[in-house]
């Protein structure tokens, strides 16, 4: 039996189980929701909509980003997550093209969109759920074409030298500019970056500030940008990102993130009975319309 025949048994044991959690609300809370929608190849043949938030929802009517395209490449194509609502798929593209044209960024590298029908990933991210965000490489494609195995295996360079200081031998006004043109689209509800890199911004930015208010800063994101899309029109049942605190972001609550206190381990508590595993999301914490994007042709 090959590989392929094996993962098509599992698939139809899943979508079988899935089948049979209509209308069994018991079951529906039984089973992980990531392991129902980590498992879908394609789209749900659905009219596109985004459900429920960005970490607790799933999506209809997805379509897949191009591995290629003339100003982009995605990465990681074996984790079939390069998909979205259409939406976000017109914003790469345009992004892609316009920081070429207008910014001089040779060629987008694209990480981790969403799954086929969204939902809960097998691994990694708690977002990305109902197609709206995709992380952006800070890494310049530099005119290379990257071969099916590079996408695989090249990693992604940090921008950061430690916590508190970015890499000046690799970071380039470039990268603050391809920044400023993602941010700058109406669609978009945040930007997330490394503290220290929203601490250049500010510097970088001058006295243009308006855009700096949807970059914000959060951990992890010295290899990658992280954009999110507000709701699309047609998606009643979306969630919205809450707006942004006024201002620029980049005083008092941009001073936090750069001490120590942000990345303190938390002090050790007197030993307590363990508690029980984090329950992972099952379908039935999905929005309900989730079951029917689950089980669409």
């Amino acid at each position: 039996m090959t590989i392929k025949q094996i993962v098509a048994i599992l698939t139809l044991l899943i979508f079988g189980i899935a089948v049979s959690l209509a209308g069994n609300q018991k079951r529906k809370a039984s089973i992980p929701a990531q392991k129902l929608f980590g498992v879908q190849k394609s789209a749900a043949a659905m009219s596109p909509q985004a459900f429920g938030s960005y970490a607790k929802g799933c999506l209809a009517g997805s379509q897949q980003l191009a591995a290629d395209g003339a100003s982009w490449q995605a990465m990681r194509l074996s984790r079939n997550r390069n998909w979205g609502h259409p939406d976000l798929v017109d914003y790469i593209a345009r992004l892609a093209q316009d920081a070429q044209q207008l910014d001089g960024w040779p060629g987008l590298l694209v990480g981790d969109m969403a799954q086929p029908r969204g939902g809960p990933m097998l691994t990694g991210h708690k977002s990305h759920q109902i197609g709206l965000d995709v992380d952006i490489w800070l890494m310049p494609a530099n005119g290379h074409k990257f071969t099916l195995k590079e996408r695989e295996n090249v990693s992604a360079i940090s921008v950061r030298k430690d916590n508190f200081t970015l890499n000046q031998k690799i970071w380039t006004p470039n990268h603050a500019q391809l920044i400023k043109r993602a941010v700058s689209y109406p669609e978009v509800a945040r930007v997330f970056v490394h503290p220290t890199i929203k601490r250049e911004l500010c510097q970088w930015a001058g006295n243009d500030r308006g855009w700096l208010n949807k970059v914000r800063a959060w951990y992890g994101h010295h290899y990658h940008f992280h954009v999110r899309l507000k709701c699309p029109d047609g998606s009643s049942n979306c969630k919205n990102q809450a707006a942004p605190p006024a201002g620029d972001g980049c005083g008092k609550e941009l001073d936090w993130w750069l001490s120590t206190a942000a990345y303190k381990p938390a002090p050790k508590k007197p030993k307590e009975p363990k508690k029980p595993k984090k329950r992972e999301l099952t379908l039935a914490d999905l929005p309900s319309a989730c079951e029917a994007v689950l089980l669409a042709p």
